[in-house]
């Protein structure tokens, strides 16, 4: 499903969604249509360069957003909703890894047009367990 609008420029504007999951390891950027049922294009920083310790860089983040980005405006979506995502949970911190304001960047200029930029990372509400850590008072 693709929602459609027409703007003051007169060009049609076609929606998408992407998905920027940014931790210290690696970057994905994941494009969807308007529900995120249908994957339009994807790509990670991993694939973009040969080492494992460079895959989290913004080099390779801003690479893996121009490659997506191209893929989606081949299939016709030229405007998208971004969604940062972090580690989060029960894992720490739930601030984004290196790469995604790079990412961010990187879409916007391969022109494609950003709506909104919102940051849905998963945070707990006191459910798991950390790890170690007795839990208590020890006698």
């Amino acid at each position: 499903m693709i929602r459609e609008e027409r703007f003051q420029g007169g060009s049609n504007l076609r929606w998408g969604i992407a998905h920027i999951y940014s931790s210290y390891n690696n970057t994905i950027i994941h494009i969807t249509d308007i529900t995120g049922a249908e994957t339009i294009s994807k790509a990670s920083g991993g694939m973009m360069v040969k080492a494992h310790r460079l895959e989290s860089s913004p080099t390779a983040a801003m690479a893996a957003a121009k490659k997506a980005a191209e893929e989606a405006l081949e299939k016709g979506i030229n405007a998208i909703n971004v969604k940062v995502r972090a580690p989060g949970g029960h894992n720490g911190p739930n601030n984004p890894g290196p790469g995604a304001q790079a990412a961010v960047r990187a879409l916007s200029r391969a022109g494609l047009r950003i709506g909104t930029i919102e940051e849905v990372t998963a945070l707990p509400h006191d459910g798991c367990r950390k790890k170690h850590f007795r839990r208590g008072r020890r006698v």
